[in-house]
């Protein structure tokens, strides 16, 4: 069975982006927030953010 991407109900901070991405790759969402946080500091970041926001199905 294939795994879909989805926001995350379970660990929600802002909109579940990142509990979602951490529930797809079975690690902490900690860490995918952390990694998340830094990858903003280039700028594309927040963009990537706002984007997946949108685009991921709840």
């Amino acid at each position: 069975m294939q795994k879909k991407l989805y926001k995350s109900h379970v660990d929600r901070k802002v909109c579940g982006v990142c509990g979602g991405i951490a529930e797809y790759i079975n690690i902490d969402p900690t860490v995918v927030r952390l990694l998340w946080v830094l990858f903003a500091f280039t700028g594309a970041g927040i963009l990537a953010y706002i984007v997946a926001a949108l685009v991921m199905p709840d």
